[in-house]
């Protein structure tokens, strides 16, 4: 809803984006500094250096550049809320249902927002601790301890609720994975899968300590799996291991004092809101993902802060060697944090800096053993890189990435997809099409392209089984439907025609497919309705959307196929729509006043110098025939202003003897004697007709005989 709201007030709009996200990071960091001070218990200048370094901390470079990171700062904000709000020092009962619900709307926009009832619960219990106790031994309940039992059953209750309406949304079942996303969890053996994840929850920690390794994907090898117990990350493992044990018997032995209040809740934020990210509870997607330390980095940055105010109270002679050590501390963050910031500016930048040294053109970028950086492992950074450098039409550079990454995952099915889309040769792409489909038989753009293959070199039966079946693998796939259709004989072409009509009801090339196939089936009047749909879809499409390809190719397929079906005054009626459509006006009136206008231009065209003839007519002893309304083209007719006449000249029956044939009773003639000239350079083929009896207020319609294909042909 954000999201929606941000589109809303600038569009698309880059920099704009970037704005609200650094403004809700600046909001989060003002949160935590009251966290510090409120729940942590620290004192202000050290709550002021916490919120300090969680401002500038370089793990958040992927949370406030890139937009899916809002995700995890709108759950900060809403994390931290909840958590002020429930322990507020004016607590009411009102107080457990705010935080209830802000705790819901932190699990709307990250999962991992639901933890916060946890840690409710345990900083709670962790304060009302010495109550409980003295409640166990005396066996009466206290009225402390009431209160925190009914607002246990609440948070409780709460978390099974939110849970339940979460598990609702997933439809029951959780999210599929695939090895690529996590290669550790699919590993059959569970020791190896407990040592990975062991390592990947302390390597998750020293990015918060040092996070100079740094990158917007870590799938695909990245980290290689921890097989042996003799490996040497493992002593990182039982580093992080030891330390935290150590902090959670300081805290353990302090819950009677209670004076390392700080060190407990940032212990609390660090290890609760990262649980569900740590592969030990659920499998998740990914291996490592910088974004989700966002919350947890509260808890690092307020043990940080506690370290120094201990050191500073404790050591007083060291305090210029604290201030010097913090200078050169944020110094670091806010430098590593620019450099970071100038990868998130381009594409292009942030995939060549994963992969590459920065000294390396863009369009040499070969995999050297010199030029590897950071994750030279990682096969799904250099697929990324061969699409992009596909995009920019590079495709032998792109090829080359495109092999590497199967070097490092030869099973790599999306890369063989793409190498067959750029290699040479029939043979060599369909191998790579055929492989992608072996090593993933789900592939649907890899049967997608070997179906276009198969019907390009003329294997139309192979090219039908390969497109049916990703029409099979992926219902609503619309290309798919468009190449099957041009390959089925035309009886079986009514339920593919009627299936794009249905996956894409505004796309105007669909009805024009199915008008031409009634069309040719004999069928013009429901292929014109068809016609007319699709000159009404391309019209309803908004201007930046709207081409004059769709326009036209609609508009005289609709027209072309009323004039076989005889029907011009429906072309009258459409041309004008169109070009009132044309020249932009979306409003019905003014529409209509200009349809009107154009009408009356177009009946009065060519009639005017016989109507400013007749104001002083004479005797004929003719009738007149509509052969004398017709008029030269590119003369000019003049009308003179005041005609001493009287308002309507006749010519009686009986002084006129009717001569023409075709004219069976004789007649009154009557012109207006003033009209207003109108010069058009069209010009009007009108045929002969039989003298037929007109009133004078009656209105003279021509007839679209030539006009109305003149002005067709001239339009495309």
């Amino acid at each position: 809803m954000y999201n929606r709201l941000n589109y809303m007030l600038v569009g698309l709009r880059p920099w704009w984006w970037h704005v609200c996200n650094v403004l809700l990071h600046a909001a989060c960091s003002v949160l935590v500094a009251r966290t510090c001070v409120t729940i942590a218990r620290l004192q202000r200048p050290f709550a002021a250096l916490a919120a300090l370094l969680f401002a500038i901390h370089p793990i958040h470079t992927e949370a406030v550049a890139g937009v899916v990171g809002r995700a995890d700062v709108l759950a900060c904000i809403f994390f931290l809320s909840s958590l002020l709000v429930y322990h507020r020092p004016t607590s009411n009962k009102k107080s457990v249902c705010l935080s209830v619900v802000l705790g819901g709307l932190s699990m709307l926009a990250k999962e991992t927002g639901v933890t916060i009832l946890l840690l409710n619960l345990a900083i709670d219990f962790y304060r009302c601790w010495p109550f409980v106790k003295r409640s166990m031994w005396s066996l009466k309940i206290e009225k402390k301890c009431a209160g925190l039992s009914i607002r246990t059953i609440k948070v409780v209750f709460s978390l099974a609720l939110l849970i339940s309406m979460r598990l609702a949304l997933l439809q029951g079942t959780w999210p599929v994975f695939s090895p690529q996303d996590n290669p550790a969890a699919f590993h059959p053996s569970f020791f190896v899968r407990l040592m990975t994840f062991c390592y990947l929850a302390a390597f998750n920690w020293w990015l918060l300590l040092c996070p100079w390794t740094l990158s917007h994907d870590w799938q695909m090898g990245s980290v290689p799996l921890i097989t042996s117990g003799w490996d040497l990350r493992n002593l990182l493992t039982c580093a992080a291991l030891g330390t935290l044990l150590l902090i959670f018997y300081r805290c353990f032995t302090d819950l009677e004092v209670q004076r390392h209040s700080p060190l407990l809740v940032g212990l609390l934020l660090l290890v609760v809101p990262f649980l569900p990210a740590s592969n030990l509870l659920v499998t998740v997607g990914f291996v490592i993902a910088e974004r989700v330390l966002y919350i947890p980095s509260v808890g690092s940055v307020i043990i940080t802060a506690y370290g120094v105010q201990l050191m500073w109270y404790s050591k007083p002679g060291s305090k210029l060697f604290l201030v010097v050590g913090l200078v050169v501390l944020a110094a670091s963050g806010v430098a590593r944090t620019h450099r970071r910031n100038a990868d998130w500016r381009d594409r292009a930048i942030l995939l060549r800096n994963s992969c590459f040294r920065n000294t390396i053109p863009m369009a040499q970028c070969i995999v050297t053993s010199a030029d590897v950086t950071s994750l030279p492992q990682n096969a799904k950074l250099h697929y990324n890189l061969g699409n992009f450098l596909r995009e920019t039409e590079q495709p032998d550079s792109a090829i080359k990435h495109y092999k590497e990454a199967l070097r490092l995952w030869p099973t790599y099915a999306s890369a063989h997809n793409n190498i067959g889309t750029l290699v040479a040769g029939p043979e060599n792409a369909e191998y790579h099409f055929l492989q992608a489909i072996r090593y993933n038989k789900h592939h649907v753009n890899a049967h997608y392209n070997l179906g276009k293959l198969y019907k390009k070199t003329g294997r139309t039966e192979h090219a039908l089984k390969m497109l049916e079946r990703c029409i099979l693998l992926q219902p609503r796939f619309v290309q798919a439907h468009v190449e099957l259709l041009s390959l089925k004989p035309d009886s079986e072409k009514l339920e593919i025609l009627r299936k794009l009509v249905e996956l894409e009801p505004n796309n105007w090339e669909h009805y024009i497919l199915y008008g031409n196939w009634l069309k040719n089936r004999g069928l013009p009047g429901p292929a014109s309705k068809f016609y007319l749909e699709a000159t009404r879809v391309s019209f309803q499409l908004q201007s930046s959307q709207r081409s004059v390809r769709a326009d036209l190719i609609s508009f005289s397929s609709t027209a072309l196929m009323y004039r076989a079906l005889g029907q011009k005054s429906r072309i009258l009626q459409l041309l004008t729509r169109w070009h009132t459509w044309r020249r932009g006006w979306p409003s019905s009136a003014a529409a209509h006043m200009y349809w009107r206008d154009w009408r009356l231009k177009m009946e009065l065209e060519g009639r005017v110098q016989i109507y400013s003839k007749a104001v002083n007519p004479t005797k004929s002893k003719t009738c007149f025939d509509h052969k004398h309304l017709d008029v030269e083209p590119n003369r000019d007719v003049k009308v003179e202003e005041k005609v001493p006449v009287n308002k309507h000249t006749s010519v009686s029956a009986k002084d006129v003897n009717c001569e023409c044939k075709h004219c069976v009773k004789k007649r009154n003639l009557s012109v207006p004697t003033q009209l207003k000239t109108t010069h058009n350079k069209s010009e009007i083929g009108l045929k002969d007709k039989k003298c037929e009896h007109r009133k004078e207020s009656s209105d003279i319609i021509p007839k679209l005989g030539a006009l109305t294909e003149h002005i067709l042909m001239k339009t495309f």
